[in-house]
């Protein structure tokens, strides 16, 4: 009797009706797991029309950005945000609104206000951001009319970023 069962387990055909289902089910909550953990939080976050099923924003603030041909460092500093001009002609007396999108949850998401710095021309946050840098986060700047926007994604590893225009001239 028990050389019966040695013998099944031998056979080839027994490891791929059990083996292979297991290894599919194994293989699918590994990918589960992964994409919890490394999602990228793809959602929009700007204001929307949805017509026909289509999704549709308004890109006039990134299309102005690109035309004056603005461009930005944005860099941590003492726990700080501090905003420098790299090119293009800003209004250097007024602040700046700066969103900071937390990668997976929206309520960790962060507004600060960047008040203009006359040593530098940049702007500096009053507040401070984050002593520890635990993930990516993507920032949105904006003056106070949202007349152009810049856009940029640093990576937890990075301490400083060049903000763009979403869209550049042609």
């Amino acid at each position: 009797m028990e050389a019966k069962k040695d013998k099944a387990w031998r056979e080839p055909m027994v490891w791929l009706v059990f083996g292979l289902p297991a290894l599919v089910v194994v293989a699918g909550i590994s990918t589960l797991v992964i994409a919890i953990k490394h999602r990228d939080g793809g959602e929009v976050t700007d204001q929307v029309q949805r017509t026909a099923q289509i999704q549709q924003t308004d890109l006039g603030p990134d299309a102005r950005a690109g035309a004056m041909g603005l461009r930005v460092l944005l860099r941590e500093r003492d726990g700080r945000i501090e905003v420098l001009p790299v090119a293009g002609n800003f209004p250097h007396g007024q602040s700046l609104r700066l969103v900071a999108e937390h990668p997976t949850d929206r309520m960790q998401d962060r507004v600060l206000v960047l008040q203009p710095q006359a040593s530098t021309q940049g702007w500096l946050s009053k507040d401070a951001f984050e002593t520890a840098r635990l993930h990516a986060w993507k920032f949105t700047l904006t003056p106070g009319n949202e007349a152009w926007r810049l856009r940029g994604r640093m990576p937890k590893e990075q301490s400083a970023i060049v903000l763009l225009p979403a869209l550049m001239p042609e």
